[in-house]
């Protein structure tokens, strides 16, 4: 039986051209590498997945490379890059400060830096999680990353810029990394079902991406968790749905439609059916409150640009869109507000829930259509 390697890792980008959805951070290292205008120290933030740690070691293997391509990229075949694929080079050192963040650490790396390099330009220090140093092991750091050595570079990974020191945010070049755009993220996917003989639905694949929320690692993780799931190799809309505990947005379309007509009962029956399913009350809040205010961006061709949906699902919020006006939308996202606030407290959440949607059932009678109300004014005129 061999060995299961996760896609998170059996994909990992080697190059800078792999890395999705980071193009602005790429090409300027690329260009940085061929100019030769290189930092001494380097800070890449942002959220988990989206691939700051890849960068990092794509970074470190690129700069020590002896056969560089004109486009920037490193050869993968040279001695530093083999040795790197390997993880058996002495010029690029990795350390987490998740777990080795006191003085003692800093300093047995300091320690380190003052020997050059046995073979390459420089030495390469990723450190990971670098916002996890204590204030001590951040003042030992900061002497060193002032004033490095001319072969060492210092290549720093973090989730949280907020809590690094600003002596040290002075000291780097600081390299901000996106949310991976959800369609970004399901070419991807589709492009690794491909290669694994994975048929795999577009519906599903976008699911995926979309749940995923921006982060890479987490979108492959799933993907990887759904294929498990699949007993033919076959990646569908309804199993991802299943599997994930994703609420089909199909069911907002619908209770939308029955709360707009004024069809409580239809409305009650749906809500039961949600909850049935064992869908949790508060995330269902929220999915309504968000499916509400999809709709009054659609009302708007500006803001219905941009929601990060795909075209099928723009359309059809616009045409739902055009049978509500603006008040009943902003009432019901305020009703639904409320009972999000409240949810946790109540005594009774199921009451709740069906309180608030009755509540929104009857706002039509409250806020009725501009050409009703203006066909009940000429009557009365008559």
């Amino acid at each position: 039986m061999e060995n299961f390697i996760v896609s998170a890792r059996k994909y990992r980008p080697t190059l800078f051209d792999s890395v999705v959805g980071q193009s602005h951070i790429t090409t300027t290292l690329k260009n940085a590498i061929k100019s030769q205008h290189l930092a001494q120290a380097f800070l890449f933030c942002g959220p988990r997945g989206v691939g700051k740690t890849t960068c990092a070691r794509i970074l470190a293997k690129t700069i020590n490379c002896k056969n560089l391509g004109e486009d920037g990229e490193a050869c993968g075949q040279c001695d530093s890059c083999k040795s790197f694929q390997e993880n058996t080079s002495l010029a690029i050192h990795e350390l987490d400060a998740a777990s080795n963040n006191s003085v003692d650490d800093i300093r047995n790396l300091i320690d380190q830096v003052r020997y050059p390099p046995q073979d390459g330009k420089f030495k390469i220090y990723i450190i990971d999680e670098v916002h996890m140093l204590s204030t001590a092991a951040f003042n030992a750091f900061l002497k060193t990353l002032e004033e490095p050595p001319s072969y060492a570079i210092f290549i720093l990974a973090t989730t949280e810029k907020h809590k690094i020191l600003p002596t040290i945010l002075s000291r780097c070049q600081i390299f901000d990394f996106n949310r991976i755009q959800w369609k970004d993220m399901s070419a991807h996917l589709l492009n690794i079902a491909e290669k694994e003989g994975i048929a795999a639905e577009k519906e599903a694949l976008d699911l995926i991406a979309i749940k995923a929320d921006g982060g890479l690692r987490d979108a492959l993780s799933m993907f990887d968790l759904n294929v498990t799931y699949s007993t033919d190799n076959t990646l569908r809309y309804k199993n991802v749905l299943e599997n994930l505990h994703v609420l089909d947005s199909e069911y907002y379309f619908k209770l939308t439609d029955a709360l707009a007509a004024q069809q409580h009962s239809e409305a009650m029956l749906l809500l039961n059916e949600i909850i049935q399913k064992g869908f949790d009350g508060h995330q269902f809040l929220s999915g309504l409150m968000e499916h509400f205010r999809n709709l009054l961006f659609a009302k708007d061709p500006r803001t219905l640009a941009l929601m990060d949906i795909s075209e099928e699902n723009r359309l059809r919020f616009k045409s739902q869109s055009d049978l509500l006006t603006v008040s009943y939308l902003l009432s019901a996202m305020n009703l639904c507000s409320n009972a999000e606030n409240n949810y946790k407290t109540s005594k009774n959440p199921r009451l709740l829930l069906e309180l608030t949607l009755l509540k929104i059932n009857y706002l039509p009678s409250v806020f009725k259509p501009e050409s009703t109300h203006s066909s009940e004014v000429e009557a009365g005129k008559k």
